[in-house]
């Protein structure tokens, strides 16, 4: 689970950037869309795309 403490003289906006970029760098936004009911023909395309690349590159 992704944390931030805030420092003494810390702005709330600071540390939401910390945040934002936590969530990011640990996937967690991806891996709820990766669990959503419905995938849009268009993400699936995108999805699958995204995966042969990877899969050429190794």
């Amino acid at each position: 689970m992704t944390q931030v403490v805030l420092g003494e003289n810390e702005g709330i906006d600071s540390a939401l950037r910390r945040f934002k970029r936590q969530v990011s760098k640990a996937g967690i936004l991806a891996d709820v869309k990766y669990h959503r009911h419905f995938e849009t023909p268009l993400e699936k395309r995108k999805r699958k795309a995204v995966a042969s690349r990877r899969k050429r590159r190794f």
